[in-house]
């Protein structure tokens, strides 16, 4: 296959959008799944020699991701209507994995807390401190991002924490924050500020089941390892 031809000069059956329709989206590559969302290359590559640069160049979808639409659109044959369409399909993407009932109606463990956050926090660039309200059945009320930024103990207050719990009527709080350096270990303002946000709690009745540390692909749970 001579890949500088047109993709509409290829044989229909390697053609990316026709092996689709044939044969279902599950035998694509990545490659190919990419090349159907930007649908056209530039002047000098089709439109799969463009996913595949883009792909390797940032590490995957997870790399494509992060970068910002600016630099999307410094690469030749993306503009900001290719730009606006590779982000929403990502953002579907991550969206549909939120989907599941479990995960976004019920905190049970750790690892419940950890797949409702990950795809939110893993490859943020700087910390995020959520935190999760929660029914006396676990059920979630509702999430917020409180605080943004190098967090510290004095930074976290624990009076808008209470304020927007005792608003929600929240029986009990799961605390999550992720490291940028993908190293869930807590530091020592890690662990002042997560006694310093319970005792706080505590005052007014409502509980603290959990602080998760998101670290890439890892995370550390206070609760797991008995120093809640």
């Amino acid at each position: 296959m001579d890949y500088r031809l047109s993709i509409r000069d290829w044989p229909a059956d390697q053609r990316p959008r026709d092996r689709l329709l044939e044969l279902g989206p599950d035998v694509l590559s990545d490659v190919e799944l990419l090349a159907i969302i930007l649908r056209t290359g530039n002047t000098e590559t089709s439109a799969v020699d463009l996913a595949q640069a883009i792909l390797t160049r940032w590490g995957g979808f997870r790399g494509l991701d992060r970068i910002a639409v600016a630099v999307l659109c410094s690469i030749p044959g993306i503009g900001p209507a290719k730009a606006a369409q590779l982000k929403a399909a990502i953002t579907i993407g991550k969206r549909l994995a939120l989907e599941d009932d479990s995960i976004r109606e019920h905190i049970s463990t750790s690892d419940d807390v950890y797949r409702r956050v990950a795809l939110k926090l893993r490859d943020q660039t700087r910390e995020v401190f959520l935190v999760i309200f929660l029914t006396s059945r676990n059920t979630i009320i509702k999430e917020r991002a409180l605080f943004e930024g190098t967090l510290t103990e004095s930074m976290v207050s624990p009076r808008e924490v209470i304020k927007e719990a005792l608003e929600a009527a929240a029986a009990s709080l799961v605390f999550v924050h992720n490291h940028p350096s993908h190293d869930p270990s807590p530091s020592s303002e890690d662990r002042l500020l997560t006694h310093r946000l319970k005792d706080a709690c505590n005052l007014v009745g409502v509980s603290v089941l959990d602080h998760v540390i998101v670290g890439g692909n890892r995370y550390f749970s206070f609760a797991d390892e008995g120093i809640l």
